[in-house]
């Protein structure tokens, strides 16, 4: 009895003892000719089109699974071949295009020249004067002797050289990165307390950070990468930039005890104690701020002159060879100024052995690995990005996350820590002219030579000069130009980049990206279970429906029929009960804009709302579940329901849920003006007695 019932209730949705007025297109304009007066031939051809589309939407094949998909998707992108049915495009294995997928300078090496390689070489070599005093500060931001530094220049670079796709990015350490193993190992292991033990445990996050982004790049992650927003990110580099800043007054001042904290309430506590209580010397803060003017100035000419780039890539060479000189000629380290000291010569000793890969330490080094990855793929990435598209070439993202895993995997292995793309030096790379990443070889062999020959002339370099180079590269991490665009552009992403910047100058590196983080989520977050449910009509003298309220001279549907569209690729159980509560008070907003007192308009009242689906990619049993409530609700009203345009993956979940046996098949439409057609050709309206059948 139930089933005859709902199969009549199927039968008779489209019967009504209410009449729709017929819809005519042309008169959405004054003046226009009547062209939708349709005669019995005409009304046969449109009834037959309309059922051949509502056979092409119900009887599709089945989507493909999640799995599928997935699978599909890695085999893709590793090249691996697979025949698709019912799909025209065929994936080939071509073996020997591997080696040049996984290793570019196969590809590009066949056609290199003496004449590249002299810009190469001129490049390597202004590379090197930059890189070389820089690496020796981030080293001691990174709270490791100065030599590590110097590693970290010499293996990652060759490795990248081999495997990188970027012609322009150059790789060593970075002072965001050192910032965060300063701020996040010494939770682990005090550096003061056991220097060795702390070193060891920064390769070991070396290492897990290699592995983490050559996993992402094998199996195309690289949307992780993402989570980071350009916002956060801008915020998150100002943030880190001041807080770099506050920690170099320790060498500025040549404070002796200073705080481990990065916050800024405490660097600054820190700094002030130790000025007050603490002896210091001026010396080292009157020859720092020297250089740093030198230094600053430098920069601004390499910025006013394109020609003398060389400029400010050489100033800090020359800063540590003046400074050293000096302290060594009047015997500085005498009175107070605080030197370098010894620093370790020779190649790369290998630190295979020195790997905590057991131990009670392995979870907190991984997870701060993750962290260092993240960050440093989301720097070399951008930067490496923004350079190619001035030279007009591609950068493979999922290539340079296995580079850059195998890089610091191989450093991890010979004493580096995490290396990256400097934005500094990749710019004074790409302004000396290096045409390819042989400028990283020619830095890095420099490097080797450095390390041989020249580690004992650095005995008396000022801790004071490495801090003011450190200072002077930090201005290009503060973009203000770009905070303010992002606040006119967007709000929402302005509020994640303030809490980016806020998080990490008065709470730690993570706190901040936590809340950029959580802030970005938040955002995509409000917009899922917020979407928009919009009024559409029909723009004048086409068949195209949009939303009224953006486009006020499109017309609504003839009266009886309510034409709603849904704005949001999910619908699901975060949105699904709100999405129908709008539904249910556009249907109340119409009938009182009729007036159910009046019986002249009683047959202007909404008798079917139609449901345009073209922008619902997917759907789960919640949002099913919200539709059957839906459909229950506007029978109660004597209202029917039709969908219009749903996809592959709504579709098929609709016939599995027998959503579309209870509302007919009639009801299921290709277009929203087919279905405005089809509900007034067959007077859709329900039958509500028989709802609880």
């Amino acid at each position: 009895m139930g089933s005859l019932q709902s199969e009549s209730t199927n039968n008779n949705a489209f019967g009504s003892v209410l009449e729709l007025q017929q819809f005519d297109i042309a008169n959405v304009e004054e003046g226009a000719v009547n062209h939708h007066h349709h005669n019995h031939g005409d009304h046969i051809k449109t009834s037959s089109s309309s059922s051949d589309h509502e056979n092409m939407v119900l009887n599709i094949p089945d989507p493909p699974t999640i799995w599928q998909e997935l699978l599909c998707s890695i085999k893709y992108e590793s090249l691996c071949s697979k025949k698709k049915k019912n799909i025209h495009t065929k994936n080939t294995v071509n073996h020997s295009s591997f080696l040049p997928t996984l290793f570019p300078i196969f590809r590009w090496g066949r056609h290199y020249n003496f004449s590249m390689f002299k810009n190469d070489f001129m490049s390597g070599l202004t590379l090197a004067s930059l890189s070389i005093p820089q690496s020796i500060g981030y080293a001691n931001l990174a709270k490791l002797d100065p030599q590590y530094g110097l590693y970290t220049s010499v293996v990652p670079p060759l490795i990248y050289a081999v495997m990188g796709s970027s012609r322009d990015l150059a790789i060593g350490p970075v002072a965001v990165v050192s910032l965060l193993i300063s701020s996040l190992v010494p939770e682990i292991q005090d550096p003061v307390t056991d220097p060795v033990a702390y070193t060891n445990l920064v390769f070991t996050v070396t290492f897990f950070a290699g592995v983490f982004q050559a996993s992402f790049g094998f199996l195309r992650l690289g949307f992780l990468v993402d989570f980071l927003s350009h916002a956060a990110i801008v915020g998150f580099m100002a943030g880190a930039a001041i807080v770099i800043g506050l920690q170099q007054l320790k060498g500025l001042f040549g404070i002796t005890h200073f705080t481990t904290k990065t916050d800024v309430v405490s660097v600054l506590t820190s700094v002030f104690k130790s000025l007050l209580h603490d002896p210091w010397h001026p010396l080292n803060f009157v020859l720092g701020c020297s250089f740093l003017i030198f230094l600053l100035i430098a920069r601004h000419i390499g910025r006013r002159n394109k020609k003398l780039f060389w400029l400010p890539a050489i100033a800090p060479l020359i800063s540590v060879v003046l400074s050293t000189l000096i302290v060594y000629l009047t015997k500085g380290d005498k009175h107070g100024v605080n030197i370098v000291k010894h620093i370790e010569g020779g190649i790369n000793p290998i630190s295979a052995t020195k790997l905590q890969l057991t131990g009670p330490h392995v979870a907190q080094a991984a997870k701060t690995g993750l962290i260092c990855a993240i960050i440093a793929l989301t720097e070399a990435i951008a930067v490496g990005r923004s350079f190619a598209s001035i030279k007009g070439y591609h950068l493979d993202g999922n290539t340079e996350m296995v580079a850059m895993g195998f890089m610091n995997v191989a450093g991890s292995l010979t004493s580096c820590y995490v290396a990256t793309g400097s934005f500094s030096r990749t710019a004074v790379n790409f302004s000396a002219g290096c045409e390819t990443v042989v400028s990283n070889i020619v830095m890095a062999i420099t490097v080797i030579l450095s390390l041989e020959l020249l580690t004992k002339l650095l005995y008396y370099t000022p801790m004071a000069i490495l801090a003011s180079i450190i200072l002077s590269a930090l201005p290009g991490l503060i973009d203000f130009n770009e905070a303010l665009h992002i606040w006119k552009v967007d709000k929402l992403d302005f509020l994640a980049c303030i809490g980016a910047f806020f998080g990490v100058l008065f709470a730690s590196v993570e706190i901040g990206l936590l809340i950029a983080v959580s802030i970005s989520f938040g955002k995509i977050l409000l917009h899922a279970i917020r979407p928009g449910v919009e009024l559409i009509g029909r723009i004048p003298r086409t068949d195209t429906f949009c939303e009224i309220s953006q486009y006020p001279m499109a017309t609504k549907a003839p009266p009886g029929i309510l034409t709603i569209r849904i704005n949001s690729a999910l619908l699901c159980f975060a949105n699904a009960n709100f999405v129908r509560q709008r539904i249910m008070r556009w249907v109340k907003d119409e009938e009182e804009d009729y007036g159910t007192e009046d019986s002249t308009h009683v047959k202007d009242r909404v008798q079917v709302v139609i449901l345009d689906m073209s922008i619902v990619m997917n759907i789960d049993t919640s949002g099913i579940s919200a539709l059957e409530e839906l459909h229950k609700n506007l029978l109660l009203h004597g209202i029917g329901l039709a969908v219009a345009n749903p996809k592959w993956q709504v579709i098929h979940k609709l016939k599995l849920a027998k959503f579309i046996d209870k509302i007919g098949k009639e009801r299921i439409f290709m277009t929203v003006g087919e279905a405005v057609e089809g509900c007034l050709g067959s007077r859709l309206v329900p039958n509500s007695e028989i709802i609880n059948c």
